[in-house]
């Protein structure tokens, strides 16, 4: 299994961050993606990435909600350690749209997101997407781009059938599943039921959304087997066809 979305590196691991990636490992995680969310977190997430060689993944981007009157500042800070020849970012991530709370800077936030879109045409990596409350604003963000050779993940879909259709309507692009799958009143499996298993990942958005039966605690890598469990039970296949496939598909969308 592969973890393609987790924030470890954040502070509420700092007491047994270590016995987080050892869980994982028992659990039968491979690897860890971590998407970035701000300049605060790069150090922290560079450091557990050194920590764990091989196994850490870290992205880099400037996620919506942390999009400040400083943003064109703080991009060109970020943009200029993707051109290090020697980065070792593996997506533009986590960026995107997020009108939920605040649509006030809704405008600054897609000007933000467009300018990380090109930074994935530029530097030839995919994106790590994150979208509530902002699905049309983000594909008429996107579909100018449609034919630049994007690819990446829509993180944590919780969205309709016709939303996931409109979405993979962009070749290279995949819908991240994690715990919400799992939860008792979520429509996601019946929409998944139309979604072929090649246009999926597997997630947990650590620490947040912990899936059955770890609902409302701190989600950790480990947790992703009750995704994968969940998938397999939607699809009615083996889990371990859900882990061949999907790791095949996150090797595919992140070139590993």
């Amino acid at each position: 299994m592969i973890d393609t979305h987790s924030h470890i590196y954040g502070p509420e691991y700092d007491e047994d961050r270590e016995l987080v990636v050892q869980r994982a490992r028992q659990a039968g995680v491979e690897r860890i993606l971590l998407p970035n969310i701000n300049e605060a977190s790069i150090e922290p997430m560079l450091s557990l990435c050194h920590s764990f060689p091989g196994y850490c993944f870290p992205m880099m981007g400037l996620h919506p909600e942390d999009v400040t009157d400083d943003y064109p500042q703080v991009l060109n800070r970020m943009e200029n350690l993707l051109k290090e020849s020697s980065h070792p970012y593996i997506a533009i991530g986590e960026v995107g749209l997020d009108f939920y709370w605040d649509a006030s800077h809704s405008q600054e936030q897609i000007e933000v997101f467009t300018r990380q879109i090109e930074w994935a045409v530029r530097y030839k990596l995919p994106l790590m997407i994150h979208s509530r409350s902002a699905h049309d604003q983000l594909v008429q963000a996107i579909r100018p781009f449609a034919s630049e050779g994007l690819r990446g993940v829509f993180h944590c879909f919780s969205g309709t059938l016709d939303e996931a259709l409109e979405l993979l309507s962009f070749d290279g692009f995949v819908l991240g599943i994690g715990g919400v799958a799992t939860f008792k009143k979520s429509t996601l499996p019946e929409v998944l039921q139309s979604v072929p298993l090649q246009r999926i990942v597997l997630e947990t958005d650590s620490p947040y959304l912990a899936p059955v039966p770890y609902r409302g605690k701190r989600n950790e890598p480990a947790y992703v087997v009750e995704v994968m469990h969940k998938v397999a039970n939607i699809y009615n296949v083996a889990p371990e066809e859900v882990e061949k496939v999907t790791n095949a598909n996150v090797k595919h969308v992140f070139c590993m």
